[in-house]
């Protein structure tokens, strides 16, 4: 455990407020896009926080500082992919998916027994995964990618796309 908690908020919230710039500034210019991406990393943040705390509640029975922390990563990195592709409404979905899922996979750690002392497994790897993933049932062609998912009448085409690209990701990376 991080033996000084109020450091690893501090750090935290930085990476909240530096994130913006990295999502946001994407879109190159203060429109409508960035705006949306703006508000989609916000919301996504705060849902992960709000997934990874209701986990810790009903499997410790508390939460805790450290898992806001992470579970505010695990928003952020969640959204990262899917920032423009997805609804406000997406984003709250997207990001407490990946709160609760990172959660859990922090728990494969400590029973597999492999080092990962900054959790980038669990958090970086699965909460890219995941928000890659859902991009094929979030996305909507209201956002300002202009693509439909699953839930929005767009069939499975694009989380096929999503996952044929998570997939080559993962084998590039492994090798």
């Amino acid at each position: 455990q991080p033996h000084n908690r109020p450091l690893v908020i501090l750090g935290a919230s930085l990476l909240w407020v530096g994130w913006y710039g990295f999502n946001a500034g994407s879109a190159l210019s203060a429109g409508h896009t960035a705006a949306v991406v703006f508000l989609n990393t916000a919301v996504a943040a705060a849902a992960g926080l709000l997934g990874w705390a209701l986990m810790e509640r009903l499997r410790l029975g508390r939460s805790s500082t450290l898992g806001a922390a992470s579970g505010l990563i695990s928003g952020l990195v969640a959204i990262t992919p899917a920032c423009g592709a997805v609804s406000p409404l997406g984003a709250v979905a997207i990001g407490a998916i990946a709160g609760l899922v990172c959660s859990l996979a922090i728990e494969l750690k400590f029973r597999l027994g492999y080092d990962d002392s900054l959790d980038v497994v669990g958090v970086h790897l699965v909460g890219g995964v995941i928000g890659t993933l859902l991009i094929g049932f979030f996305a909507t062609a209201a956002a300002p990618n202009g693509v439909s998912g699953v839930f929005y009448g767009g069939g499975w085409s694009l989380l096929g796309v999503q996952t044929v690209a998570t997939i080559a990701v993962l084998a590039y990376s492994f090798v």
